[in-house]
């Protein structure tokens, strides 16, 4: 018997060994790398594909039952080019989602105005910075009412930190805008109060498509089954951009969480789901609590890695070693005891969620899951181009990852009484 009990601790050593590499800053950031390596992360897009495929790999190589679920949403617009030109310099334009069915493609030269005579001419039109990620009923009015006066398209701003082309998540119920609204980073804004000042043109050139049922794939990975409680983990793979920041943390955390379980052989059901369409609707998150998820009644816990979960703040314009300011523990009341304990050398904010969550945990919580936690937040180049390896690093990654897998550990060990009050 003690060679027995002998071999099973050294068994465990070894797996604990192989889930302490995985925990290492270094190879939280080179799963990062990978996620950066595929580039555009929109939804429907090449980036998208292989992300799934690399997620679906390591999460097979860990021993995990894999199985691409379909997503396929109504529509999505696809942007091959899109400038915006005064003056003889061009800059980078995106189109702002959903633009006119009938102006996928388009060019346009119009005079650039604020206000006075605007039908036929490009309305030069501002957002203000709100924090937010999600098109609103503030953001909807403002542009309706721009457009209710007749330009030939809008030329919009939208404030951020970085001074780049910001992108606010949207719906698949949202319609499209009655004209071309275009979206510029407020770090050209030189280029465009010459054209307003000398009545130059500002031209419009967009080379894009429509997509109808437009397929992706959410990936769900599955272990355990019959071991014990049951816990899901969740985390969205697409967004605007690159999004490296943005998404990339939370795909090396929740990679590493699986390989975790799976080295140390866990006594729980895990089941790991990575989803798509989050830009556009929440769409594979949506799809995977109506068919796909074990039910409230029966999961013990739910694990989410949001947005911008390990990226760097900065002061003065300058990266610092500290993490942002804007970077939140979303939770459910029954898990205050356990984040306190496993994130207590985490700098985060709590946000204890009665009635509302935030990102996909709402969709969770709305669902009826009582026991969540999960870590999301926004950082300088976030829904923007600009967001890339530079936002995060070794040093940052790993503090998170440990106190996850810390979380997680416990609620394996603890069971139910891991969310006693």
């Amino acid at each position: 018997m003690r060679i027995i009990f002998i071999a099973a601790m050294a068994a465990l050593m070894v797996g604990q060994a192989a889930a302490k590499d995985v925990l290492s800053g270094a190879s939280l950031y080179a799963d990062v790398a990978r996620y950066a390596s595929f580039g555009l992360h929109r939804f429907g897009s090449s980036g998208d594909r292989a992300t799934a495929d690399w997620i679906a790999g390591e999460l097979s190589g860990a021993g995990y039952a894999i199985k691409f679920q379909p997503v396929v949403l109504g529509r999505q617009y696809v942007v091959e080019k899109a400038s915006a030109e005064a003056a003889g310099t061009s800059v980078e334009a995106t189109p702002f989602w959903w633009p006119p069915e009938n102006k996928a493609s388009f060019h346009l030269s119009a005079p650039l105005v604020r206000d006075g005579d605007i039908a036929g001419k490009i309305l030069w039109l501002e957002l203000p910075f709100d924090r937010g990620a999600y098109l609103g009923p503030a953001h909807r009015a403002a542009i309706a009412e721009a457009a209710a006066k007749k330009p030939a398209a809008i030329l919009l701003m939208i404030g951020n930190p970085a001074d780049d082309r910001f992108a606010y998540n949207v719906t698949q119920e949202d319609t499209p805008w009655p004209v071309p609204v275009m979206v510029v980073g407020a770090k050209a804004r030189a280029t465009f109060e010459r054209a307003l000042a000398s009545a130059a043109p500002v031209t419009f050139e967009v080379s894009g498509h429509y997509e109808r049922n437009v397929s992706g794939r959410n990936v769900i990975a599955e272990t355990g089954m019959g071991r014990g409680p049951t816990i899901v983990v969740s985390t969205p793979m697409t967004g605007w951009y690159t999004c490296v920041c943005e998404r990339g943390p939370g795909i090396a955390n929740f990679l590493a969480l699986a390989r975790t379980a799976a080295a140390e052989k866990w006594p729980a059901h895990f089941v790991f789901i990575a989803t798509a369409g989050h830009e556009i609707g929440h769409g594979g998150m949506e799809l995977f609590l109506k068919d796909g998820a074990p039910a409230p009644k029966e999961t013990l816990a739910w694990i989410h890695f949001g947005s911008s979960n390990a990226c760097y703040g900065l002061a003065e314009g300058a990266r610092t070693s500290t993490p942002e300011e804007e970077r939140y523990l979303v939770l459910s009341k029954s898990a205050v005891a356990l984040t306190d304990e496993a994130f207590a050398g985490v700098a985060a904010k709590r946000l204890v969620t009665e009635k509302q969550a935030v990102g996909e945990l709402r969709d969770v919580h709305a669902a009826g899951y009582a026991n969540f936690l999960g870590m999301a937040g926004r950082h300088q180049t976030f829904h923007t181009p600009a967001d890339d390896l530079s936002a995060t690093g070794p040093d940052i990654l790993e503090p998170v990852a440990r106190a996850f897998v810390d979380a997680a550990r416990t609620i394996v060990e603890r069971g139910e009484a891991a969310f006693k009050q």
